[in-house]
């Protein structure tokens, strides 16, 4: 039984703490799920599973895909909520695939949500065990010397960050440090970063991209509309980009906001369904799941690589090469990322010496990657991306009459997706 792809759709991704910034992610799957169901004309009693993933959990909502199911599906649909940073989508879609395929499922929607917007702010221990004690305090007097002893350095939150908790290191901080071991040049990223926004605006113009995303209305007016993606610049330049000072070491450094991919809001609904399910509803598919695979590597090594590992594994179990892959879709986190893992991809020496293989993966033309942009331009909701680009992938597949796709995402952890796609 194969798994195939019916529908997609997502909403604008908006940069942090602008058009979505009063929208929670919940609120922002419901938005994606409730259109997914309204486009395929879907009805919601043939829904058996919903997977949802979410990288930056809600402490008293833990659960994201049942407050979204609940909000637009029976409540008799189990939902489950899954995490694997970057790749969070791509995991809730390829859990889904994995239920079709074995025969528990016949139609599951999956796909993530991630409000940037609304990141949870800790507090410190000392203060945190002072709260506990108060709560658990019978008088009033008891309440005040619970906080007895505190200094003024505790009551302040901690920052948030994103940082890989075995090596304290940022992503941007890895990335920085692969352009350097990779010598990949400021110049290459900036043209990357350039072609990213100028793709996706050509994407938004001819209306390809447009198709692919919800109208959202803001609430609570109601009165605004975000019908697009607020990252795209139509207006950037070279010049723009190179006046840019990088972020991560500012001295010696050529990772700059320009050529990385920005905090963003935004979700992602994908609707799959088993060969038997599709044709007894009456659902023709835009393409099947062919193979997948997931890899990861340390940290403290080429944190963003994980694809170049993956691709080759998720070949293989499909049975073709890269010279078989009609186009591609690859998460773009920061164009160092992008740049390092096409460089290993033509490597006879990481070929060698990291994948055991006498010839180098390769990969495809540039012209068929990310043919409508990525992340850097459009943006990056953590947990969305991965429907994001699997949704664009199988429709540039059908204009294209491409045979075969392929998504790949890096993620943190050190870990790498990829996913072959096969045309229906």
């Amino acid at each position: 039984m194969r798994a195939a792809i019916i529908a997609g759709c997502r909403t604008p991704f908006c940069k942090a703490g602008t058009a979505f910034k009063d929208l929670t992610a919940i609120e922002l799957g419901k938005i994606a799920v409730r259109e997914l169901i309204v486009r395929s004309e879907l009805d919601p009693e043939d829904v058996d599973h919903l997977v949802y993933g979410t990288v930056v959990h809600n402490p008293y909502a833990p659960n994201i895909a049942r407050e979204v199911g609940l909000a637009t599906l029976p409540k008799r649909v189990p939902a489950y909520t899954v995490s694997r940073q970057c790749a969070s989508a791509n995991q809730a879609i390829t859990s889904a695939a994995d239920l079709i395929e074995r025969g528990y499922a016949n139609v599951v929607i999956a796909g993530g949500a991630e409000s940037l917007s609304h990141i949870p702010i800790t507090v410190t221990d000392r203060l945190a065990q002072a709260l506990m004690r108060a709560a658990k305090a019978r008088s009033l007097g008891e309440r005040v010397t619970a906080f007895r002893g505190l200094k003024p350095r505790d009551l302040l939150p901690a920052q948030p960050q994103i940082a890989e908790p075995t090596t304290g290191e940022t992503m941007g901080e890895a990335a920085e440090r692969m352009a350097k071991e990779n010598s990949i040049s400021r110049e290459d990223q900036d043209q990357w970063a350039l072609r990213s926004h100028r793709w996706a605006a050509q994407g938004t113009a001819d209306g390809r991209l447009l198709a692919e995303i919800a109208p959202t209305y803001v609430p609570p007016q109601y009165a605004q509309v975000v019908d697009r993606d607020n990252g795209v610049r139509t207006d950037t330049s070279p010049d723009a980009l190179a006046a840019l000072k990088p972020v991560f070491d500012r001295k010696h450094g050529s990772v700059t906001a320009g050529n990385a991919s920005p905090l963003t809001d935004g979700a992602s609904a994908v609707l799959l369904m088993s060969d038997e399910g599709a044709r007894a509803l009456g659902y023709k598919p835009l393409g099947y799941i062919r193979s997948y695979a997931y890899t990861a590597l340390d940290p403290a090594g080429q944190l963003l690589q994980g694809p170049a590992y993956a691709a080759p594994i998720a070949f293989d179990r499909a049975g073709v090469t890269m010279g078989d892959i009609g186009i591609m879709e690859m998460h773009e986190a920061f164009a160092a990322q992008v740049l390092s893992n096409l460089q290993a991809w033509d490597s006879k020496e990481f070929a060698e010496r990291e994948l055991g293989r006498s010839t180098p993966v390769g990969h495809p033309p540039l012209d068929r990657i990310n043919v409508m942009g990525g992340s850097i331009a459009i943006g990056h909701p953590f947990a969305a991306t991965g429907g994001r680009v699997t949704m664009t992938l199988v429709n540039e597949m059908r204009r294209r009459n491409a045979e075969l796709g392929l998504v790949t995402v890096c993620a943190a952890g050190g870990m790498g997706f990829a996913m072959v796609v096969e045309a229906a």
